[in-house]
């Protein structure tokens, strides 16, 4: 058995990794996504995953019932870590997973991949309870900067974390954004991360301060343009795990069962076969007897 694999053997039970490993772990990755592309290129069969934030339990749940990598082909849609308990767990049992199966597991960056809002929202504390020093934080917040902007399953599905852009009407665009930073303020890295479609005409102003609202007639036009079927997209909270909007043009697909455990939502996955044809998938969270007790209280609730 390779280091690697015990590695992952020690993470699906929830045991961190030590330091050192960590950062031999990211130096690994690394060397794989900066290969990728902006707009990584996925094929099907595949199952697309929304937002984890940390919920490792969850996360098991969620490979219960889409199956284990590398058996199943695994896209997820990026906010791997804050507000949950186990940001550090999931995160690198993401990344150990992506390091021994390249070619079955594509992540792509949410807004919470990101220096900034990682010191806020639980990952930057979880880090420093857990080795004592914020090494480890900069070692995955480094790796961060490597993450794919977005993936095109079979040239038809485009997957992203948020949304659009005002400042992009094709993937061709993408593709020439300059990744390897810190999700800026504005622009269009910081919109593909943050946008959120909402019932309007045209581009709205984001009530999370960053990112835009877009509605129906812009991802028609999107997707019109770049000759894509939909658009496929995480970062809302939707209750019943997966959400249509604009006649099928956009899914939001949310992996986070009872959000910050207590929104009492349920998840989904949306499982792609060959021919594109869609299978949602909803789970519960993990029984509270399948979890263990985390050390305290992550975060502050400001808002969700």
């Amino acid at each position: 058995m390779s280091d690697l694999d015990r590695q992952i053997e020690q993470l699906k039970r929830c045991e961190p990794l030590k330091e050192s490993e960590v950062k031999a772990l990211c130096l690994k990755a690394m060397e794989i996504l900066v290969e990728e592309s902006n707009v990584q290129r996925v094929d099907a069969p595949v199952t697309i995953c929304g937002d984890i934030h940390g919920q490792f339990y969850d996360l098991k749940e969620l490979f219960k019932v889409g199956g284990d990598c590398p058996k199943t082909n695994y896209l997820f849609l990026g906010d791997f870590v804050d507000r949950g308990f186990y940001s550090v767990e999931t995160f690198l049992l993401l990344l150990a997973l992506k390091v021994r199966y390249p070619d079955r597991i594509t992540l792509i960056r949410g807004n919470h991949e990101s220096r900034q809002i990682t010191q806020v929202y639980g990952f930057y504390d979880e880090c420093l309870r857990k080795y004592g020093s914020i090494n480890v934080w900069r070692y995955c917040t480094d790796i961060f900067d490597y993450l794919s902007l977005s993936a095109l399953i079979d040239n038809r599905i485009f997957c992203v974390h948020g949304g659009l852009s005002p400042s992009i009407t094709t993937v061709d665009q993408i593709r020439t954004i300059d990744r390897k930073q810190e999700v800026p303020h504005d622009g269009a890295m910081c919109d593909l991360l943050w946008s959120d479609p909402e019932e309007i005409e045209g581009w709205g102003l984001s009530p999370r301060g960053a990112g835009y609202l877009f509605g129906g007639n812009v991802a028609t036009t999107f997707n019109h343009t770049n000759k894509i079927d939909n658009i496929c997209r995480a970062h809302q909270l939707v209750m019943e795990g997966y959400k249509w909007m604009f006649n099928n043009q956009v899914v939001t697909v949310w992996s986070a069962p009872n959000y910050c455990y207590r929104c009492g939502n349920v998840a989904a996955i949306l499982e792609l076969d060959e021919n594109l044809n869609r299978k949602f998938t909803v789970f519960e969270a993990a029984p509270p007897e399948a979890r263990g007790v985390p050390s305290k209280k992550p975060v502050p609730d400001y808002f969700l």
